[in-house]
């Protein structure tokens, strides 16, 4: 344990970029915990490295603590808002432009259902479809298809 407490600015800088490379290795820089906690190490570290705190435990776990939540309160909604930037395109699936016959009425309000590949799937229509009507899939969400007459 000397070890570390002799070289404590070295082991905390170490150790933070062993922290930040984890999460961007590990978890893909979705949980930034590890980050945050990186960055304060290596912040923390290089402040006792340079002599401008005294090299203890006690210093070097209260800097790190300060500055964790410091990074996370500036730096969390940046991040976040980041991390949703992502562009989300309508995904065209195998169900697109398969074509059955309605067992059941369907509307906005009303919701059909059609077994297709040993799933049950609810049907949706922006317009009243009488049963018996053959439609073709036009869009396809979780566990539901939006049909139109065909």
């Amino acid at each position: 344990m000397s070890i570390f407490t002799e070289n404590l600015a070295s082991t905390l800088i170490v150790l933070g970029f062993v922290m930040l490379a984890l999460e961007v290795v590990v978890f893909g820089f979705s949980v930034f915990i590890l980050f945050f906690l990186g960055l304060a190490c290596i912040v923390s570290g290089a402040l006792i490295w340079t002599t401008l705190l005294p090299n203890s435990l006690g210093v070097a776990f209260s800097l790190i603590a300060f500055f964790t939540v410091v990074y996370a309160v500036t730096l969390w909604k940046p991040l976040k808002k980041m991390q949703n930037s992502g562009i989300n395109h309508e995904v065209k699936g195998d169900f697109i432009g398969h074509s059955f016959v309605l067992a059941s009425n369907c509307s906005v309000s009303e919701a059909s259902t059609h077994r297709m590949s040993g799933v049950d799937w609810k049907v949706h229509s922006k317009h009243p479809i009488a049963a018996g009507t053959m439609v073709q899939v036009v869009k396809v969400d979780v566990g539901e298809l939006t049909v139109a007459p065909k």
